[in-house]
C-alpha cells in the first residue's frame, strides 16, 4: 500500500502521518500486505507511473543483494531450495492494484498522460477488483490502448462483495455515527484520539484542483502566473 502525497490535493485528504498511521494499524494482523511510505514522503506529489518505477527497482534492488548473499554462501550452508532458487531466479513482476472505477479514470481529460498509462499497463500491467457499478470490461474495449495490452490487465471478481466505502466512511464519522465492525477497532481509537474526520477536514482542499490537473494547465498557460 502507498498513500498518495498530501499534495495531490484531493478533497478531504488528511495528512500522510495519520494515513500511514491507520493504514500500518489496519494490517497489524497482516502477514503478506504492507504500507510503504516512500510516495507521501516525497517532498511533491509524484505521478503514479513514477512510484512504480520506484518500487520496481527496489525489486531489483533486492533481489541482487539475495543473489549476491547467496553467491558468498559456502556450497555446504546452501539448502537445495536455496541453490535452485540462486540458479534460476527470475525477474520480479510488479502490477498496481486497483478497483475497477480505476480505469475510467483514464479518460477523464488532463488526469492521466497518455505514455504514462501506456507505460503502466504495458511495463507493468494493472490488477482490477470488481466494484458494484463498474464494467471494466467496457472501459478496456471502448480504449484503443487498454484493448492492446489487456492480457495484462487482469479483472478479478470478487464472489463475496464488499462495497464498503471510504467516503460513506468519512460521512458517517463526521455525523457522530458509528463505523465499528466496518474498520479495525484500533483504527477507531486513533480517530477519535486525533480527532481527525471532521467536517472542517472534509473542506480540506475544496474547490482546489488535482495537482496532475493544476501541472496540465501551468504547461498550457506557462504565463498565467
Amino acid at each position: 500500500m502507498s498513500p498518495v502525497n498530501d499534495d495531490y490535493g484531493k478533497k478531504g485528504l488528511v495528512s500522510a502521518r495519520h494515513r500511514i498511521a491507520m493504514a500500518k494499524l489496519a494490517l497489524e494482523t497482516s502477514d503478506w500486505i504492507r504500507v510503504d511510505p516512500w510516495e507521501c514522503e516525497q517532498e511533491t506529489w509524484t505521478e503514479t507511473v513514477k512510484v512504480l518505477r520506484h518500487h520496481y527497482n527496489e525489486s531489483l534492488r533486492l533481489l541482487q543483494s539475495k543473489k549476491e548473499f547467496m553467491k558468498n554462501k559456502r556450497p555446504i550452508e546452501r539448502s537445495t531450495e536455496d541453490s535452485l532458487s540462486y540458479q534460476h531466479s527470475v525477474l520480479p513482476e510488479l502490477k498496481l492494484l486497483c478497483g475497477a472505477d480505476f480505469l475510467q479514470t483514464f479518460k477523464t481529460p488532463n488526469l492521466w498522460k497518455e505514455e504514462h498509462i501506456k507505460e503502466i499497463v504495458e511495463k507493468f500491467g494493472l490488477v482490477c477488483i470488481s466494484r458494484a457499478g463498474s464494467d471494466p470490461a467496457q472501459y478496456i474495449n471502448e480504449s484503443d490502448l487498454l484493448t492492446k495490452f489487456q492480457h495484462n490487465i487482469f479483472l478479478v471478481k470478487e464472489w463475496i462483495q464488499n462495497e464498503i466505502s471510504a467516503t460513506q466512511i468519512r460521512y458517517a464519522l463526521c455525523r457522530g455515527l458509528s463505523v465499528k465492525y466496518l474498520v479495525p477497532d484500533s483504527v477507531i481509537s486513533y480517530i477519535a484520539h486525533h480527532n481527525i474526520y471532521t467536517e472542517e477536514s472534509e473542506r480540506k482542499n475544496e474547490g482546489d484542483l488535482l495537482q496532475p490537473l493544476k501541472l496540465h494547465n501551468a504547461t498550457v498557460n506557462p504565463l498565467n502566473d
